[in-house]
Parts: C-alpha cells; structure tokens; sequence
C-alpha cells in the first residue's frame, strides 16, 4: 500500500501516494511507489538526468526480487499495524502521524530548495500535497470499513485504469473486460455490504490516478524529487491541527502512537529506499508486474495478521484485478 500509496515511487504508494506502458518508479514518493502502465511520472529535467539502471547479473536481480518482496510485505504490514491503532487515534489520527514520518523523510532527503519555487512550479505541488493527503485519509477509512484486502484491491483500480485507459491492443480490452468483472463481483449488494467503505476505497482509487498524473506534471516543472517533497511537507502540514486536536481532546497512548509511527516507517519509509535499491537491478516492466500482487499481499498480511477473512468470490475478485493488470504489463514490449 503505496496505502502506498505512500507521493510514491508507485505508489504504490501505497499508498498511501497514489499511484503506466510499461511499470515505473514514482521515486519521490512514500505511499505509493511504481504503477504499472504508465511512464515514469518523475521525469527529471535536462540538468538533472534520471539514472538508468545498469545491467544486472544474476546476484544483483535475486537481490532486486528480494528487496521487492520485502518492499511490498512492508508497505502491507505497515497499514495492518497503523490500523491497530485505529481504536485509540482513528483513521484520522493514524494518517496525520503517517504523513508527518513521510514528510520528515521525504524532506531529509530530497531537501527541496522551496524559496526557488515559482507560482508555476507551486500550483500543482500545492495539488499534489491535497491529493496525497486525501488518497491515504480515504484509504485508511476504507481499510476501518472493509479490511486491508479489499481497500487496497479497489484503491488499485486507479493505477490500472489510467494504464488500460489508453488500449488500444486486444489484449488490454480483454484486461480491462476480466478487471470490470472482478470490481462488479467485489462490490456486488449483499446484506453485509458495507457501501461507504467500497465508496472510499474508489476515492483512494481516483485519487492515486489524479496523484500519478500529478506526479507528471511535478516531476516536469520541479527538479529530482524536490516537488514531490515539498507536497510531502505541504500536507504533512495540513494535517498538523488534527494532531493537536487530538493530543488536546484525547491524549492518545504510547502504544497507538508507536502503532502510527510504524506505519509510516513500514509503509513509507522502507519502500521509497527498498524501491530506489531495487530499480537499480531490474527492468522497470519487471517491477511493475511484481507490484501487481499487491492486492494479494494485503489480503494475505490481513488474513494472517488481522483475522480478516475473505470469501472465495472476494478471493476470486481479487486475483482477477491482479490478472487483468499482469496481462496487460507482461505482453507489453519493452
């Protein structure tokens, strides 16, 4: 989750930011980190040229599939252990401690020379901090309401929209058909059917499809990670009066703080350097596709982890999203 997402490497990124032809990193965010589908959404200026990844032998990509497996079990657990903390801090709470683990981060280490922003540079920076803001708040929402595998299913459906939004080969109508049947299955009315949950997991979906296409527009205006960054800060900074209210009205215990607190270490920091590790020994394609099983590694860390069971039609869902998005990304050429 970068849920994931997670701004994000895509996230993702989850992220919990957020979110493309063949699978990218989206390096300057903690959330959500690479989406499959679509471009690198941090594209670097002429004067500062993204690196590219260096031929790897067989030691360097068993170690790159290592870190992605670690990456993606550490965003999951992160939003698993945030969410105990939901008793005490709420999912509110829990996001403003992410988001404030995300921006110290982010800051550290892209250190954003803000004074050298314009107007032009700050206008979708100040759209990009709304939208990760928003993406993780309504993604943990849904994570309190349905349960960690179905959250972050539906928050996927963002990324793979914007990535089959632009088929134009059989294959990805095929994709786009099988992930339709899978999101109709997921959220067909059943008497337990919890609609305000399904509906905020479709706004973190739309929100990490708004957050990839800002990433675009961030990455071309503001230089390396630097906007990213500052959106990081910007809505960290947002969130700042709801911790106040809640240490004011509501002091909140060690443990949930510590719950909170892991959650932005796990589901942010970890995978924005265990992802910046990885990109640089194997193909983006290849990351992308390893992000797709996303939805099954939340659902398996929320069986294992929270006793949240799923039935096997939400199983089926489930792998039917993952499917349609793996199809597309591995018949894709390189």
């Amino acid at each position: 989750m970068r849920a994931a997402p997670t701004p994000g490497t895509t996230a993702s990124v989850r992220s919990t930011t957020s979110v493309r032809p063949t699978a990218a990193p989206r390096p300057a965010a903690p959330e959500r980190r690479a989406t499959p589908g679509l471009p690198d959404p941090q594209p670097q200026s002429q004067s500062h040229p993204q690196p590219q990844p260096q031929p790897a032998g067989r030691s360097q990509r068993l170690a790159g599939v290592t870190t992605m497996i670690g990456s993606g079990l550490s965003t999951q657990t992160g939003a698993a252990i945030g969410s105990l903390a939901f008793p005490v801090l709420g999912p509110v709470g829990v996001v403003a401690v992410r988001q404030y683990v995300a921006a110290v981060v982010l800051l550290a280490v892209a250190r954003p020379r803000l004074r050298s922003f314009t107007w032009w540079q700050w206008r979708p920076v100040l759209l990009l901090a709304l939208v990760f803001g928003t993406m993780n708040l309504s993604l943990y929402s849904a994570i309190d309401r349905i349960g960690l595998g179905l959250a972050v299913t539906l928050e996927f459906l963002g990324p793979l929209a914007i990535a089959l939004s632009a088929a134009r080969r059989r294959v990805d109508i095929c994709a786009a058909v099988v992930a339709a049947a899978g999101v109709v299955t997921l959220m067909r009315p059943q008497p337990s059917t919890d609609y305000a949950g399904m509906a905020l997991g479709l706004l973190a979906a739309a929100c990490w499809a708004s957050y990839i296409l800002l990433n675009r527009t961030v990455g071309q205006r503001v230089p390396g990670a630097q906007g990213s960054a500052a959106a990081s800060g910007l809505s960290a900074l947002m969130f700042l009066p709801v911790g106040l209210v809640l240490v004011l009205r509501h002091p909140p215990t060690a443990e949930a703080v510590g719950y909170a607190v892991a959650a932005g270490v796990l589901a942010s920091a970890v995978p924005y350097l265990a992802d910046m590790f990885t990109l640089r020994r194997v193909p983006a394609q290849a990351f992308g596709l390893f992000m797709s099983v996303n939805p099954v590694l939340a659902a398996v860390v929320g069986l294992l982890g929270l006793g949240q069971n799923l039935g096997w039609t939400e199983w089926a869902s489930i792998g039917a999203i993952v499917a349609a998005n793996s199809l597309s990304i591995a018949t894709r050429r390189t």
